[in-house]
């Protein structure tokens, strides 16, 4: 029995949604942990949120083959049916185009941010948010288990769109058989593929502009070209957090493209699901995704360690005062 053999026996659950949900999660607690045993011991953060990145990649590599393996693997048991289902529909190629779609804007988030953040710490040398926690293994790895569920909760619209078999798609070849069967998810776009797509761009250009605008003034000032102590122009004067206004909304468009997809009838049928307990379900785990990343960056390790920073530092300061009274905290205002 081959490695990958083994994989499919042992996830061979009984709906597509946790064959395909349940490797992808064990995947980011062990790559995780992987790199936390080493990090904890050398007591270095430096490869952090690289394995972030890293995870986010393998995750999703994982759950865009598993169902293509997995198909093909019954087509060559059993042949017949089975392959006839496992074949990729007219103009589809191997996968779906959405999954292809929604699989290549999670890679290409990941390896940005996670390239930008990694030569941030390699040129600081430390990330304050571990100050207090690289002693002490406990704390460390916690923060390696939070960035594990951190990784499966925002792929979840992702996981569901690529846990879709290849029989949501080539269902429409057996209309001649029976009338019962659901016509296959359509080629074209949906209204929410175009709106979530678009919302994506828009949150990743956000992201990325406010993050070269700082590392830019970063840069100036370490080249004596300002004097300024906090950042207030560009995206920063519009918001005191412009990037996580642009990480919300990005993971926000991806869960709206998966979820106007997933609660269709055809996508239920093809996750195993039903009804309106399925799509409550399929719906509440998209909408998990840029609810927990909004959470986190309000709540948690964003925003709030951020403003404490800066109000230690800069409370007293007239400027900094009216910079905090005339911008949001992070919706941009318009004008």
């Amino acid at each position: 029995m081959t490695l990958v053999q083994a994989l499919l026996r042992a996830t061979a659950f009984r709906t597509p949604l946790l064959r395909t949900l349940v490797p992808s999660v064990a995947l980011a607690y062990g790559i995780q942990t992987a790199v936390a045993v080493p990090s904890i011991a050398g007591q270095t953060e430096r490869f952090y949120d690289l394995s972030g990145s890293l995870t986010y990649l393998s995750c999703t590599a994982l759950s865009l083959f598993l169902p293509y393996l997995r198909a093909r693997s019954a087509g060559a048991i059993t042949g017949g049916l089975a392959e006839y289902l496992s074949a990729p529909a007219p103009g589809q190629g191997l996968w779906w185009w959405r999954q292809a779609v929604l699989s290549a804007a999670v890679g290409m988030w990941a390896t940005r941010l996670g390239s930008f953040l990694f030569k941030r710490i390699t040129s600081d040398g430390t990330d304050s948010r571990f100050d207090n926690i690289r002693s002490s293994p406990a704390k460390f790895y916690a923060a390696f288990f939070a960035q594990a569920m951190w990784v499966s909760l925002c792929l979840l619209p992702v996981i569901l769109t690529n846990s879709l078999p290849r029989s949501a798609f080539a269902l429409s070849r057996l209309q001649n058989v029976t009338s019962s069967i659901p016509q296959a998810i359509a080629a074209r776009p949906y209204w929410t593929d175009i709106l979530g797509l678009a919302v994506f761009v828009f949150g990743l250009s956000f992201e990325v502009i406010a993050d070269k605008q700082k590392s830019q003034w970063s840069e100036e000032k370490k080249e004596k070209k300002h004097s300024e102590e906090f950042l207030t122009r560009g995206l920063w004067s519009k918001s005191r957090h412009p990037n996580y206004f642009g990480e919300i909304t990005l993971w926000t468009g991806i869960a709206m493209a998966a979820g106007g997809l997933l609660v269709r009838n055809s996508a239920q049928l093809g996750l195993g699901l039903g009804g309106l307990g399925g799509k409550v379900a399929v719906a509440g785990m998209c909408a998990a995704s840029p609810a927990f990343v909004a959470f986190l960056l309000l709540k948690v390790s964003g925003i709030p360690l951020s403003e404490n920073k800066y109000d230690k530092k800069f409370g007293d300061r007239r400027d900094y005062k009216a910079w905090k009274e005339s911008t949001p905290m992070l919706v941009p205002k318009l004008w």
